[in-house]
């Protein structure tokens, strides 16, 4: 029998990624082999998997939560935004489609069948299944063809854990709104809800548990306080990116364009998590900074719509400012493509088919095609000799007499290029700064030591047990498990606190 337990939310951004993947490594820790599932993600912040695809970084972070690879089966149906209206669409790891968003509204049931055989492989293989969903299922607008929601839920008769974020405010009208407005059929699956990022005594919410045990005749499993570590964890979405924003005071300044179509921003995390870096996020309709230390060009989904928005900006003036000043530039991935003199794209692959100058940094010009590269890679840093582990995930190829000076050397061959001069550099490698003793070496040539040794996917290990202790303190476990043993017919028990 699958034993699945599904987090859906009252909204986006309440904390479902987390609470899945603390589920996850506290569950592990019991002893179960768990996995991780997300039916349909929409993300440009993507990891590379074990079998040769990608999904979404929250899912990724989950599989390592649960002392797993991940594996294109954790996200059959990953959503890659390119525009305001429109997205690639990735399943099981691959390019299928680019749709408009009402064509994949119309043509989003076509995948359910590849959705479940995913779930169905995993369930065999697990003694536990954490799904997670997406947005919110009060969403009904949204509800006729859903795959990501109570569509899938019913579909593979998993028991659905209701989230809500009481930080925000209106959590009893969210959870109490969502069992009203959903269908009574949907509503049946919701088997639990959970408060979570409560700040303060958790017993002054004492009456409003109550009030919702009444109310939706559902059990509480918990009432989570803010877990203050979370910031320490990679983030998926983007509104995690503008925590960055605020200038701190470290003494290496790296400023980051804010592009409009920015993808795998979590290369920033192990930067901002150093010590003496401080990351200045800038905004559209800020300059870059004149006291940059470094400019760094992080990724994009559309490298021809961002280096329109780069020039729009006026930032390729400060760019070009910055390096005269003998101050550094490191473009990575879609970055790098606008480090070149121009970016072609003959086959319409982010639009209509055009060529455009780009930033003119590097004797390079990058080619836009179909093929898509998606592996993982271990490197060597050709100026320091430092190991480098990361990813590839891009399209397109890059070519000039810069690339004869390469940023890193894999196998034996050379990737990325950098200037004559040194000052600007390019690499199509994502999550290079992961890597301790590279990161230390490279800012120390920046001017920044880091004082303690910190220790980057150490943290990330030390941080998930962390959250799992956390659970396990302010959550019924037992209770949740019980209920991913029942499916739909889960009986309602009493809550966390034995109310």
């Amino acid at each position: 029998m699958t034993r699945a337990l599904m987090v859906q939310g009252t909204g986006s951004d309440v904390g479902k990624s987390l609470i899945v993947a603390g589920l996850a490594r506290a569950f592990t820790r019991r002893g179960l082999n768990v996995r991780p599932f997300k039916p349909q993600n929409m993300s440009n912040n993507a990891a590379v998997t074990v079998d040769g695809g990608e999904i979404g970084r929250s899912q990724a972070l989950q599989a390592r939560a649960c002392g797993v690879a991940p594996s294109v089966h954790m996200n059959p149906v990953l959503l890659k935004p390119e525009t305001d209206t429109g997205a690639q669409v990735i399943v099981r790891g691959k390019r299928e489609a680019t749709l408009a968003a009402r064509d994949w509204k119309r043509e989003r049931t076509r995948f359910l069948p590849k959705v479940l055989e995913s779930f169905a492989r995993l369930s065999a293989e697990a003694d536990l299944v954490l799904v997670e969903g997406a947005g919110s299922p009060a969403e009904i607008n949204l509800r006729d063809g859903d795959i990501a929601n109570m569509g899938f839920a019913l579909a593979a008769d998993v028991p659905v854990l209701l989230v809500g974020d009481i930080h925000r405010g209106g959590v009893i009208a969210g959870i109490v709104g969502t069992m009203e407005v959903i269908s009574k059929d949907d509503a049946a699956y919701i088997r639990a809800f959970l408060i979570n990022k409560f700040h303060g005594d958790t017993t002054l919410f004492d009456d409003g548990v109550r009030y919702l045990e009444q109310h939706t005749r559902r059990p509480c499993a918990g009432v989570i306080p803010h877990f203050a570590h979370a910031h320490r964890l990679p983030a998926e979405d983007a509104l995690a990116l503008e925590a960055l924003a605020k200038p701190g005071d470290g003494s290496v300044k790296i400023a980051v364009p804010r592009l409009s179509r920015i993808a795998n921003f979590d290369d920033l995390d192990p930067l901002r998590m150093s010590p003496g870096v401080t990351i200045d996020l800038v905004q559209p309709g800020r300059p870059l900074p004149g006291d940059a230390t470094l400019i760094l060009l992080p990724g994009s989904k559309s490298t021809i719509g961002d280096m329109k928005v780069m020039a729009e900006q006026g930032w390729d003036i400060d760019i070009k400012a910055h390096l005269r000043q003998g101050r550094r530039v490191l473009g990575l991935c879609g970055g790098y493509q606008m480090l070149g003199r121009r970016i072609h794209d003959p086959e319409g692959i982010e639009g209509p088919p055009e060529s455009i100058d780009a930033l003119g940094l590097l004797d390079a010009e990058t080619t836009l095609t179909g093929d898509k590269t998606l592996i993982s890679v271990e490197a060597v840093h050709t100026a320091s000799g430092e190991k480098v582990t990361g990813y590839e995930m891009h399209i397109g190829r890059t070519e000039g007499a810069d690339c004869e000076r390469p940023f890193v050397q894999v196998s034996g061959r050379g990737e990325g290029a950098v200037s004559i001069d040194g000052l600007v550099e390019g690499t199509y490698l994502h999550g290079i700064f992961a890597s301790d003793a590279f990161r230390r070496t490279y800012l120390n040539t920046l001017g920044a030591g880091e004082p303690g040794g910190f220790a980057y996917e150490a943290t990330i290990e030390a941080t998930l047990d962390e959250l799992a202790e956390h659970l396990e303190a302010h959550a019924d476990l037992d209770l949740l498990y019980d209920i991913a043993q029942g499916g739909s017919s889960a009986p309602l028990r009493r809550n966390a606190s034995g109310r």
